[in-house]
This record gives structure tokens, C-alpha cells and sequence, in this order.
């Protein structure tokens, strides 16, 4: 059993003037479709909504911002304590001087790239292919084809576990390979993301082939959460043609057996290995468990230890 308790928690949750739901289930909104309910699903009407209600929930009520679910394996439990997730009001998006746009937590990675080329913006083509919202890419400093969130981002703007509002820029946010320091009960409200000026044309250009080389290189049509493990070599693939294969993720798998491995309703992907797919009925804990197994099988292969970059959330239910 989870131990999940949705109708006592519910008692003791601040007044909102947004919508609290308990049990919620999260498995619909996962790109998975995997994972148990929400104690408590808290979707704010505004900044302002959410930050009285941080600033009013007990302290011992554990907190997770949740995105698009586009890089979460929710366990089969569900979240214990409050999901918060951020709905349209928190997904605008304006274009400032100097090249710049500041964009809400919640808006789209792929609308934000078309919108800074419509603007004539370039510099941002990379997010057209990265699932999710910019809180969760400013979150773990998401990147492909040699670009970064690390290389855009001028200032991240946040609440904190009291509610408190504050800024940071990119030197404080620690932005490492899949990494920043952002604290994981803290909630990206919006961005200011600066590229340059350029052509539309070409810009759009260089979405639509990011976009080819995407479909014809990953699982797209499946359910995934894009790549399971980080790169040992500490950098995204570059699609650069003296872009070498060594100590990347999916090689590694591969040269282990495990393309196309299977537990239970999961897969690693034949076109793809270091894919993870719901192959049609898999459980949050077929996913972790065969990701687990092809980390054995790469350690016992070639020594090294891969590091998730898909994050495992919530309560785990051990077989009986």
C-alpha cells in the first residue's frame, strides 16, 4: 500500500483561491502513462494564489512541481503531500528588447522556439525538439545539438518553500550537465531566455531538420521520456559530424545486449536503447526495474556506472 492519506491532508491545506483535488490521478498526465495518484493535486489560479499557499502549508507537507511529466517515472504509490502544477495563466509569453523573451514556467518548449523565430530571434532552435516546459528544461538545464539551457538563460525567476519570490541568474542557478541548482521544492515561475538577432527563414530552416534527424534517430511515435541515462562523456550528442559515439549512453547499451530488452510492459528501444518505452502496459515498476537491469548489464559490460537522467518520483509498491 502507498499510505497515501488524500481526505486528512485535504483538511489541512491553506485557503486557495485555485482548485485542490485529492487522489488525483497522475498516470493520464504522464507521457509514460504510468504512476499512482496525488495526495494532493494543487493547480494555482496565479503567482500570488501559489505563493500564499506555500507560505501557509505546514512544513512538514513534503511539496513536488510537476511540469508536463515529460521526464518523470511517477511510481506506482503515486506523490505523497502536494503536486503542484502550473496551468495556462502561467504559460505567457512576451518579447522584450535585446533579443530576449520572458516566458512563463508552463509554456511550451517547442512554442517558445517557433515564437523567437517568428520573432526573429535565433539562438533557441534547440527547444523545438525537447519535450516539456520551460520550468522543468530551466530545471535540469535541458539541451541538445550542443545548446543548453545554461546558454540562453539570463534570469530565472522562483518561489521558494515559504513562498517568498526571488531571481537568480545564471551564474547562481549552478547549471551543470542535466543539472542546476534549483532546489526540488522550489517552483520556476518564468524565464528571461536571450538569443540574437537573425532570419526567420533560417531559423525555421534549422527546426525542421533538428525535427528530421529526431524522427529518424528516437522512438517519436512511442511513449517515452526521451533519453533514460545521461552521457558518461558529460555532454549531449551534437549532431556535429566529428561528433564521436564514445562513452555516450545509448552505445554503451548497446554494446551490453540490451537493445530492445524487456520487462514486463517495458522496453528499451530498437531504434533507439537508451529509450525507455511504455511498450503498451507497463507499470512504473517494470520501467525502473529494467532501467536498473540494463545499469547492471552496462556495469558488468564496461564498468561504467550510468546515471539516471529520468527522474524516479513518488512511492514505490514492492510485489507481495
Amino acid at each position: 500500500m502507498s499510505g497515501l492519506d488524500g481526505a486528512s491532508l485535504m483538511a489541512r491545506m491553506p485557503k486557495v483561491r485555485g482548485r485542490l483535488t485529492a487522489m488525483r490521478p497522475l498516470a493520464p498526465l504522464s507521457w509514460l502513462r504510468v504512476g499512482g495518484p496525488a495526495e494532493v493535486f494543487f493547480q494555482p489560479a496565479d503567482p500570488d494564489d501559489l505563493s500564499a499557499f506555500l507560505h501557509d502549508l505546514p512544513a512538514d507537507v513534503p511539496v513536488m512541481p510537476l511540469g508536463l511529466c515529460s521526464n518523470l517515472i511517477i511510481r506506482d504509490g503515486g506523490l505523497p503531500g502536494v503536486s503542484i502544477r502550473l496551468g495556462a495563466g502561467f504559460a505567457r509569453l512576451e518579447v522584450i528588447d535585446g533579443a530576449r523573451l520572458r516566458v512563463g514556467a508552463a509554456a511550451l518548449d517547442s512554442r517558445v522556439a517557433i515564437a523567437a523565430a517568428e520573432a526573429g530571434i535565433v539562438g533557441l532552435e534547440f527547444l523545438r525538439t525537447i519535450p516539456g516546459a520551460i520550468g522543468g528544461a530551466v530545471k535540469m538545464n535541458a539541451g541538445c545539438y550542443g545548446r543548453y539551457m545554461a546558454d540562453v538563460v539570463e534570469e530565472v525567476t522562483l518561489l521558494d518553500r515559504l513562498g517568498r519570490t526571488y531571481r537568480l541568474g545564471p551564474e547562481a542557478l549552478g547549471f551543470g550537465y542535466r543539472h542546476s541548482a534549483i532546489p526540488d521544492d522550489h517552483v520556476v515561475l518564468s524565464a528571461i531566455l536571450r538569443g540574437t538577432a537573425g532570419s526567420r527563414e533560417a531559423s525555421e530552416a534549422l527546426m525542421a531538420d533538428y525535427l528530421a534527424r529526431r524522427a529518424a534517430t528516437q522512438p517519436v511515435d512511442q511513449r517515452s521520456c526521451g533519453s533514460t541515462f545521461r552521457n558518461p562523456a558529460g555532454f549531449s550528442s551534437t549532431g556535429a559530424d566529428d561528433d564521436t559515439h564514445d562513452l555516450k549512453a545509448w552505445q554503451l547499451i548497446d554494446d551490453a545486449g540490451c537493445r530492445g530488452l524487456r520487462r514486463g510492459g517495458a522496453q528499451m528501444s530498437e531504434k533507439h536503447p537508451n529509450f525507455l518505452i511504455n511498450a503498451g502496459d507497463a507499470t512504473a515498476a517494470d520501467l525502473e526495474d529494467l532501467g536498473e537491469e540494463v545499469r547492471a548489464r552496462v556495469k558488468s559490460c564496461s564498468g561504467h556506472d550510468l546515471v539516471w537522467e529520468i527522474r524516479r518520483v513518488g512511492v514505490r509498491i514492492t510485489a507481495q
